[in-house]
Order: C-alpha cells, then structure tokens, then sequence
C-alpha cells in the first residue's frame, strides 16, 4: 500500500519537532548580532562607552557558540531522520513491486525500475533532508529578520517586504518550468540504464555477434539525450537565477542609500543602520537559495510522481480472504479442463490431468506449444482463463501463494545465479535449514560435486552475475542441486538437462528416481521423460497425444517420430548393445 510522504515524516515527528526548535533558536541568536553591532557603534564607537566592549565581544562568542551547537543538532537530526525515511522509502517501494504479479514485469523493463528503486527515492531523501531543512530555515530566518527590521526602522523594512513576494513568484514560476524537464530527465535516465543493464549483461552475446559498434552508438544515442535535457535544465536555471543574484546585491545597495539619508538627516543612528545593513545582508542568502532550493524540490516532486504510479499498480494474483493451509502437502496435482489466454492471445486449451503423489508425469512438445505455461500456471504466477487447478484436492486459488510456491521446486529453462557462492546459490536463502551435508548431496546427486570440487574453493567459489564463468551443462547442474536441496513434495524440471551429455543427463535421472516427489517433467528429449508414469504430448496448447512410453511409440504419432528422429541412427547401428541403459530390447523390437 502506498503511504504518502507525510507519513514517514509524521513517524519521526518529535525528531522534527526538535530540529524545528533548533533552527529557531539558532537563527534567533543570529539575529541578536546586528544588535550588539548596533551597540558597539552607538555606544563604544560613538560615545566611548569602551567599558562595554569586553561583555560585548564576549556575548559575541556566546551567541557563535550556541549556534554553532544548535546549528549541529538541526543537522544531525535531520540527516539522521531523512536517512531512515528513505530506508523505509526504498523498502516498501521494493516490497511492493516484489508483490506485483509477471504481467507486470513483463511489461516493465529492469533499468527504469532501478531508477525508481535508487535515484527517485534518492531526490526524495534529499527533499526531506537537507533541502526541507534549508526550506524550513529560510522561512524562520526571513520572518525573524523582518521582524527585526520593522523593530528597527519601518521604513526601511518596506524595501525587502516588497522585494520578497516578487522573487517568490519567480522561484514558483522557475519551478514549474523545471518540473516538466525533470520527467524527461527521469525517463531517459531509466532508459539509459536500460541499455547500460542489458548489455553489460549480455556482452557475451554482444561480443560474440560483434555488435560492439552498434552497441555503443545505441548508448551513446541515449547519452546525448540526457546530455541535452541536461543542457535544458541548466539553461532555464541560468535563465532565471541571476535575477535572484542581482537583487540580493540591490537590496544592501539600496538600504545603505536610503539609510544613509536618514542618518545625515538625523531620523536613525549610525548603529542602527549597521544593524540594518546586517539584516539585510542576511536576508540576502534565502533569496539565493530560493531559486537552488526550487530547482531540488522540483526534482522530488518529479520523483515522487513516477513512484506513485508504481504504486498505482496492483498484483493480479492475489490470495482469497480466507485461505485454507493444508496441514502437509503431498504433492498431487490434478489440471481440470484448463484454458489461458494472454492479452487475446490463446496459450492453452481444455488441459486435463491427474497426477498422484509421487509420480511423474512427462510434458512434451515443439517450442511455443505452452509446456512452461502449464507451470506457470500452477504456481500461479498466472490465473487460468477457464478450468481449475488443484493441489491435494484443493484449489490452488484457495491457498496462500506461500504454501503453494514453498511446495514446489523448479529447475527453470532460463537458469539464475545469483553473484554469490556455490552454496549459498543452492541454499538460496535457506542457509539456516540446509545443512552442508545436505549441499553436497544435492550437489552429487545432480552431478555437481564432480566440477565443483575441482575448484580452488570448491563450495564456497563465488560464481560471477548470472553464472558468467559457468558453462551452460554446469549452471544447470547447481540449479537441480538448489531444487533437491529444497526437499519439497513436487519438482519440476523444466528442460533442466538441455545442456549435459546422455551420460551425465542418465546419472541425474536415476539419481531423480529416488527421490519421494511428484514430478512433472518438461523436455524435447525422449530420454528425460520416457519413465514417466504419463506423457502427454501438446500442439497447439491442446494434448493431441498420451500415454507412457511404450503405448505412444505404439501409437506411432508425434512422440514415435520424436523417437526415431533422436535415436533411428543408434537403433539401426548393429554394433549397438541391446540393453543399453537407454534403450530396451522391447523399444529397439517396436521401433525396428
């Protein structure tokens, strides 16, 4: 849920209190200066009073001293407080986009939201520290200088009274021009990360293309982009901010002028316009500030306009009001006359199946054809269009989404290493419930420990962003190790051993069928699925074939010619054994 700024600041609100409290009394002894500056020249300048010029200096330091102290509370209160309130920005922001559904992320790209989640929360972060601090002082310094001001002369207070309102409007008008370029700016940033984030990446296939040149005038495109809307925002702070430099030049100008008028014609003392003339010194640095101060707040408001649009967004997967939590999760599922579609685009239809705990079922078909949507789907990572689907009788859109995810292990196609150690990657996150005893079994009955114990620091080996260093055959390997390692009632595989030689690939299959799990198991090789207790073969996302193994090469339809085509040569090779450990005599007798 998006919690408006003014929440955090009110959780902290006795911090501000305080440093409010401190601005006030730091910027009140500032203005007891001009007044003793009065005295000195009234009094010991003019008439001689020169016993009064020790307590005088002494309340000088007096006065430094306290602001100084006062002056260190503020800013330590407000740097402390700012920092918590953007930790606690940048966490619920970061909870709440972990919170949204795929769709969303399918539709927005990683580098923009990194700008949201670092630089937005950032310019927030400087607009409730620093910048509010000095928005706050420069509203209590300049009601306490005119206050003093009008105490001292009202005449000549008119001058800055006058003044002000005018550089407020220009700051406001400053503010609204310089708004409109920050969203450019906001958005080009995100984009140049983008590209920054993908090919940084995907070099690997950057180089092996050899698309360097391209790759960089794409960078550089974007570069030149924000360069310009950089350009933009410094040419309208240019524009605008001398006015704010050339009237706090004019105002003492015109005080002293004035001033001095009176003083010849005996109105005010000498002192008292040299207090006057501090004062209006010290009004001089709001002024200046206005313009700075207005371009930073600009920036924040921005920001925090393109965070609230995230927060505009919402999970479509969502759990019932009333979840059921089953007390232990056997593990079978049952797909009943499921359909999905994504935006008007049909992906499956009239998908049924039962799968009892502890068997396994086989997935197979051409590219396209919905194998990885059906466990998507049953994870929930997408609602069905139509149909159910249950996990031990119970319809997994009744269970909360951490039972139902906790229960499954999933070897993905698109395999993720975190830049982490070799453990920690197959632990993933779990590094108080697996044991390291548990690590290296996974790892062996994955086919791990082989490579991984070769390696200098064997477990603890960092692996590089996304496996870099790995080959594909080893990243898959700790990816089915993180999975058995997980210990969960089902286990998914999707196309995990894509990449590792029949050999290896037969060693984790027999390692897999010792493990008391329900298996759904998606591959383009014969040899993953053919022990399955039921393959169903999909086109079209509809099942045009299923079966086991021996019943579909009977049947001679999709999954026959997906046979010959794999292994006809190795059938027909009459130096090849019968028995082998991938081939039976009855499969060899009914291909042949």
């Amino acid at each position: 849920m998006k919690k408006k700024i003014s929440w955090y600041i009110l959780k902290y609100w006795y911090a501000y209190v305080i440093a409010f409290l401190c601005i006030v009394i730091a910027v009140s002894l500032d203005m007891l200066s001009p007044q003793v500056t009065k005295r000195i020249i009234d009094n010991v300048i003019i008439e001689g009073q020169t016993g009064l010029l020790p307590k005088l200096l002494l309340l000088i330091f007096i006065i430094g001293l306290g602001r100084c102290i006062f002056q260190y509370i503020k800013e330590i209160l407000f740097d402390l407080y700012s920092t918590k309130i953007a930790v606690g920005m940048r966490r619920d922001l970061f909870q709440h986009i972990q919170s949204l559904s795929l769709s969303f992320f399918d539709k927005n790209n990683t580098g923009e939201l990194m700008s949201r989640v670092k630089d937005d929360i950032d310019q927030i972060w400087k607009a409730v520290g620093f910048v509010s601090m000095l928005i706050i002082e420069v509203v209590i310094h300049t009601s306490i200088v005119l206050y003093c001001m009008y105490k001292l002369n009202p005449k000549l207070a008119v001058i800055p009274t006058l003044i002000l309102p005018v550089m407020a409007c220009l700051a406001v008008f400053m503010e609204r021009k310089l708004g409109k370029i920050y969203e450019k700016i906001s958005a080009e940033n995100a984009a140049l990360n983008t590209v920054a984030q993908e090919n940084l990446s995907g070099v690997r296939t950057v180089k092996a293309f050899a698309r360097e040149k391209f790759e960089i005038q794409k960078f550089l495109s974007h570069n030149k982009r924000y360069y310009e809307l950089n350009m933009k925002q410094s040419k309208v702070f240019i524009k605008y901010y001398p006015y704010f430099q050339f009237v706090t030049k004019l105002l003492p100008m015109l005080v002293i002028v004035i001033g001095g008028y009176q003083v010849i014609q005996g109105e005010i003392t000498l002192g008292t316009l040299g207090a006057f003339t501090e004062y209006s010194m010290n009004i001089v640095w709001p002024m200046e500030m206005l313009g700075w101060l207005s371009n930073d707040f600009a920036s924040a408001i921005a920001s925090n306009h393109r965070i609230k649009k995230i927060y505009m967004e919402k999970p479509i997967i969502t759990e019932v009001e009333n979840p059921v939590v089953l007390e232990e999760v056997k593990g079978s599922v049952t797909f009943k006359q499921v359909s999905f579609s994504l935006e008007d685009k049909n992906i499956l239809s009239d998908i049924s199946f039962d799968l009892d705990a502890g068997k396994t079922i086989g997935i197979m078909g051409a590219t396209g054809t919905g194998k990885t949507s059906i466990i998507n789907l049953l994870q929930r990572f997408y609602d069905v269009t139509e149909g159910e689907i249950e996990l031990d009788g119970v319809n997994i859109k009744n269970l909360t989404l951490q039972q139902l995810r906790k229960s499954i292990s999933l070897v993905m196609q698109d395999i993720f290493l975190f830049s982490d150690t070799i453990s920690e990657n197959v632990k993933m996150g779990k590094r108080y419930q697996v044991r390291d005893e548990e690590v290296i079994k996974a790892a062996t009955d994955s086919q791990a420990s082989e490579f991984i114990e070769r390696m200098d620091q064997q477990y603890e080996t960092i692996v590089g962003e996304r496996g870099v260093g790995l080959s594909g055959g080893q990243k898959q390997r700790i990816s089915i190790a993180r999975a058995l390692a997980k210990k969960t009632p089902i286990l998914v595989l999707d196309d995990s051993t894509s990449a590792l030689d029949m050999e290896t690939e037969h060693q984790i299959q027999l390692a897999l069928s010792q493990i008391d799990a329900t298996k759904i198991v998606i591959a383009h090789r014969i040899s993953a699925v053919k022990n399955a207790d039921e393959i169903i073969i999909l086109e079209e996302g509809r099942i045009v074939e299923r079966g086991t193994h021996e019943a579909l090469l009977q049947r001679k339809g999709y999954y026959y010619d997906t046979y010959i085509a794999q292994y006809g040569e190795y059938l027909n090779d009459p130096e090849n054994p019968v028995g082998s450990p991938h081939f039976t005599a009855k499969e060899v007798a009914e291909c042949q």
